[in-house]
Parts: C-alpha cells; structure tokens; sequence
C-alpha cells in the first residue's frame, strides 16, 4: 500500500492508502486547464501532463497517458472489474483506468485530484 501516510490529511489517506474516491465535479483540477505537469501527492514524482489532460465528462481529470511510471492492477471492490492505477515509486492510489478514453491510445485514466499535486508551467 502507499507509503507516505504521515504527509496526508484524513481525506487523502482514505483515496490514497485505502484506494477512497473523491466526488465527480467536486475536486481540485477536475477543470484546470492550465498548462503545467501533475505529480504524486506522496512522493513527487511526475505522473500525468496537461497536454495529454481531455474532458471525459466523468468530473475528474482524466489523462489519455501518463508521462511517469505508473501500476495497474484489477479492482473488483464493488462487484464490478474497473483497472486500478498507482504510482509506481509509492504504490498511492491514484484512480482507475478505462477503455474509453480519446485517440491516440482510447485510454482513460481517471485520477483523483487528491491523489495529485500541480505545478504550472510558464
């Protein structure tokens, strides 16, 4: 499991040690449209770019590819197999990945805001 507990707040320990969610539509960058790199909110290592960042409609950011390293395993919490993605330095929850997402790849990964930190680029 994650490995940075002592940095986060309660809500974050849930999404990211024990794989929570966040609310659709009500989170950080779910809309940011500014042009910059998200990185792991445990560990600081650079995950997703804002070039690769789409509106899925779903109310979280969602990327078509990371730019780090990232796990997927299969999640079957809820009586239904999505694809959980971590990051791969810490293992933090990050959010799921689906099939659905836009040309090049058709992936979507889906990613809690929470699990994220954001770093503009000027």
């Amino acid at each position: 499991m994650c490995n940075c507990k002592n940095k986060l707040n309660d809500f974050e320990k849930y999404v990211i040690c024990e794989k929570g969610t966040e609310r659709a539509f009500d989170n950080e960058y779910w809309n940011n449209k500014t042009p910059g790199i998200y990185f792991c909110k445990c560990c600081g290592v650079p995950l997703f770019s804002s070039e690769h960042k789409y509106d899925s409609g779903t109310g979280w950011p969602s990327f078509y590819m990371p730019v780090g390293e990232i796990l997927e395993a299969p999640d079957l919490k809820g009586g239904m197999f999505r694809v959980e993605v971590m990051c791969a330095n810490c293992k933090g929850h990050l959010g799921h990945l689906f099939g659905d997402g836009p040309a090049p790849t058709g992936l979507r990964y889906c990613i809690n805001s929470v699990s994220l930190t954001f770093e503009p680029k000027y």
